[in-house]
């Protein structure tokens, strides 16, 4: 009889062994289908997106998925030159003549869709922020980062709520005759961002009749487009919770301000965030913090039965808040670079899963608020998927998740941290060493980590995979093992064994841009069938992820 354990990884027995791991999957148990919620990406900088290493990295997020890319960027509307800053871009799309009248210019609103178009990822619309010549507060129009970014008029209501009306109008108008109806309408527009924070400088009313006025004009210009939000802050924190919930009630019971007609709601957005910090030495990850937000802002959509079946999208689903802080500014932000950042985030995804399955809502999407910051240092520590061009771990995570497909599946793990006790205090014991599998017709993939709060060194996990419930008419699998770890998928600790240069030479580069992609950790290979179940048995390094790709 064949052997139905093979060891896919050897490994030095000089590396330090904790206790295995046994990890079960059950293709016969389905859980639901998978939904992409991997395939949204977002930034503050709109401008990046016409330059070189952005162009560059949108059509890398076009290529990683099967599935339709959505792409979400502040400053659409903002006034200024179109350079971009840290925090910061503009689009002069609205200014005002000497007796108020509207003058539209789309030259570089247009090049910022025209890349898109061209890299072939769909827009999220944010519709903010609001042009100087409608702004009414009396601050600096632009406060510049390290600066309170938000703190400038910017960020204030519209002096004229029929003028912003027929700004979002004619915007639409422009994006349909430019990109065609049937385009457009798989985009969704997003009114505001975090409104409930001084992104927005009045009240949470003010915000429910811009909401209004907002999803009048798109929809004067294109009927069946898809409109929603509020985007607020994580509702893990009671005043968000609030600004949410009073959100839903004012559409759910109340009448717009622009057509006092019912108020229309496409989708939810909200926002969820982790709390890195700096403990002992090491960075510790707030896990915890994000999966709150999350369920909390689940727990409000569900009490409203009009509003279960809804899309929501996490507008920004991240391990902290604030992505142009850089490591420079806060030191536990160099979690950013290496493996934590895609473990931590493999965690987070099947926490959202389950969550969603938990509160049953409808949960289409984990936007990424990381992108690329242009013409800084390399490994700076900024919260992005790639740096100078070169392609970070985290990146990878998401080219892990785009190989899922078809329907969940179950799984069980000895070494896995629940649910409840990650809500209630994240992983500060014992690691959490679990997966998550999806299974399609002639084949299953399983993604497994073993992720801890706390970045220090711990030896490797001794992890066995059951795959059970495999076809009786299949008896041999091929099994294709793909690796983020310390020397797989992982062009951080490549750079750091060059000696961290900041001009590295062409060969260098070379050898950095070797790395991007996902790494196979071995060759694949044939496993038979021993009634119905095949075993895979690897090492997982601490903050490391692997996906088992598995064809019959």
């Amino acid at each position: 009889m064949a052997c139905v354990v093979v060891i896919l990884m050897l490994v030095q027995s000089t590396i330090a062994r904790s206790q295995p791991a046994d990890i079960r999957v059950d293709l016969t148990k389905t859980l639901g289908p998978y939904t992409p919620i991997y395939s949204w990406f977002g930034y503050d900088e709109s401008n990046y997106t016409t330059m070189p290493n952005g162009v560059k990295l949108l059509k890398e997020l076009h290529d990683l998925s099967p599935v339709l890319v959505y792409i979400r960027a502040h400053h659409l509307l903002t006034s200024g030159d179109g350079v971009a800053e840290l925090k910061w871009s503009s689009t002069n799309v609205y200014t005002e003549d000497a007796n108020g009248k509207p003058i539209y210019d789309f030259k570089i609103l247009d090049s910022i869709f025209d890349g898109y178009r061209d890299a072939h990822v769909c827009p999220m619309v944010e519709l903010g922020f609001m042009p100087q010549d409608l702004a009414t507060g009396k601050e600096p129009y632009q406060v510049h980062y390290p600066g309170r970014t938000t703190s400038g008029s910017v960020q204030s209501p519209p002096k004229d709520y029929e003028k912003w009306r027929e700004l979002i109008r004619t915007v639409t108008a422009h994006l349909v005759e430019r990109y065609g109806k049937e385009s457009v309408l798989q985009w969704y527009f997003e009114v505001w961002n975090e409104p409930d924070i001084d992104y927005w400088h009045s009240t949470p009313e003010e915000y429910w009749k811009l909401y209004d006025y907002s999803v009048a004009g798109v929809r004067a210009a294109l009927p069946g487009a898809r409109v929603g939000g509020p985007a607020s802050t994580g509702p893990g924190n009671p005043k968000a919770y609030k600004f949410l919930d009073t959100f839903l009630t004012h559409v759910a019971k109340g009448k717009s301000a622009a057509t006092g007609k019912q108020v229309q709601l496409d989708f939810i957005s909200f926002h969820a965030k982790g709390q890195p910090r700096i403990n002992e030495g090491h960075v510790r990850m707030g896990l915890d913090k994000e999966m709150n937000d999350v369920d909390k802002g689940f727990e409000i959509i569900a009490r409203y039965p009009q509003f279960r079946s809804l899309p929501i999208i996490l507008s920004e689903a991240d391990p902290e808040g604030c992505a142009a802080c850089s490591s420079k500014v806060n030191p536990a932000n160099n979690y950013r670079n290496g493996t934590l950042y895609p473990a931590y985030t493999a965690a987070a995804y099947k926490g959202l899963f389950d969550l969603t399955a938990r509160r049953k809502v409808n949960l289409i999407s984990m936007l990424s608020w990381s992108f690329e910051f242009e013409d800084k240092d390399y490994f700076e520590g900024f919260r992005s998927l790639a740096t100078n061009g070169i392609d970070k771990p985290i990146l990878n995570f998401f080219r892990m998740a785009a190989l899922m497909h078809g329907n969940r599946v179950s799984t069980t793990s000895t070494g896995q941290v629940s649910l409840d006790d990650i809500l209630t205090s994240g992983v500060r014991t014992t690691p959490d060493i679990d997966a998550f599998a999806t299974r399609d017709t002639n084949e299953a993939a399983v993604m497994l980590w073993n992720y801890h709060d706390v970045d220090e060194p711990a030896p490797a996990t001794p992890t066995d995979i059951t795959i059970a419930g495999l076809p009786a008419t299949a008896h041999r699998i091929l099994v294709t093992h793909y690796r983020i770890d310390e020397t797989h998928s992982n062009a951080y600790t490549v750079w750091k064994a060059m000696g961290s240069p900041q001009h590295p030479t062409s060969e260098q580069y070379a050898e950095l841009k070797s790395k991007d992609g996902l790494q196979l950790l071995s060759s694949p290979i044939w496993l038979d069938i021993v009634n119905g179940t095949v075993t895979i048995s690897t090492e997982m390094p601490r903050q490391s992820v692997s996906l088992l790709q598995v064809k019959w």
